[in-house]
């Protein structure tokens, strides 16, 4: 394996992962918040133990096991749910760029609890990014702060998940870096956040899941998203050029908005694309800031 193969390997997995917000609503239109993600999981896990293998986690750090199990299981659940209450399909799409704070705030806690070096270029990265995020529900007025407050109010749910799914993943990824020591629980986390999904799923009224062959076709591409997905990135971090993959990872909101745009038949407005550019921009100078110290 060269390092410009696994490189590219890395790069597929950014574009997988940036097909999951499109097909993550196709199924919960179908099979309901719920059960159609405990579907997607149930399956990505399986798939994990083919192309990864399932972990021998009696060898895990017990830090790495109990915090990385919690964060894990807590954000995909956040994820795949705030995408699922949405209430249409442009929600869903503003729901998912709400989530991508995730590099910026990931960064943040690194130089916070990890001692990572950064500038003070770090602080207008964020800033940047924050206001992104609002430009984006402020809908078609950008930066107002009445039509971004009626959005949210609108369903707090779902943006309530999709922050608080942020949060989780920035603490996850800093967790991981401190405590995983080489050790790769993905499957073990995929498989447990499957498990809890189909708890939720018995003990709550949840709607009846309806399968449809459009249904039933996003769901196998969104469990080969999230699985390869995984796999092929695991393959880039270990063999490839890190700095290019962290660089194009930045990218995903606008990539990721353009192919659920697509997906489900949903245009996006001029002062969408402007917020989902400040929130890749305002990462990109966070990475950055890191570089330069």
């Amino acid at each position: 394996m060269t390092k410009k193969k696994a490189t590219l390997i890395g790069l597929v997995a950014i574009l997988l992962w940036s097909t999951m917000v499109g097909l993550i609503r196709g199924v919960s239109e179908g099979l309901g918040p719920v059960g159609g993600a405990a579907m997607i999981y149930t399956l990505s896990g399986i798939l994990l133990i083919v192309t990864v293998g399932f972990p021998d986690i009696r060898k895990f750090p017990p830090r790495y096991l109990i915090a990385g199990s919690v964060l894990f299981v807590s954000y995909e659940m956040c994820l795949a749910l705030s995408l699922g209450y949405a209430t249409t399909r442009h929600q869903a799409i503003e729901v998912g760029m709400v989530n991508y704070l995730w590099p910026s705030l990931t960064i943040l806690f690194a130089i916070l609890f990890n001692g990572l070096k950064s500038t003070l270029w770090v602080i207008p990265g964020l800033l940047i990014s924050v206001t992104g995020v609002s430009w984006v529900l402020g809908g078609d007025s950008g930066l107002n702060i009445d039509d971004i407050r009626q959005n949210v109010i609108s369903n707090p749910v779902s943006y309530l998940l999709a922050f608080c799914g942020a949060i989780i993943w920035a603490a996850y990824c800093t967790v991981t870096s401190k405590y995983a020591k080489g050790h790769n629980g993905i499957t073990f986390f995929i498989l447990l956040t499957a498990l809890s999904l189909w708890l939720k799923y018995a003990f709550s009224d949840q709607p009846e899941m309806v399968f449809s062959w459009p249904v039933i076709l996003k769901l196998f591409m969104v469990a080969f998203a999230l699985g390869f997905g995984y796999a092929a990135w695991n393959t880039g971090i270990l063999q490839g050029h890190v700095n290019v993959l962290a660089a194009a990872s930045y990218f995903t909101p606008v990539l990721s908005s353009a192919l659920a745009a697509v997906m489900l038949s949903a245009p996006l407005s001029f002062a969408f694309w402007q917020g989902a550019l400040m929130v890749c921009g305002g990462s990109l100078l966070c990475w950055w800031a890191t570089r330069r110290a």
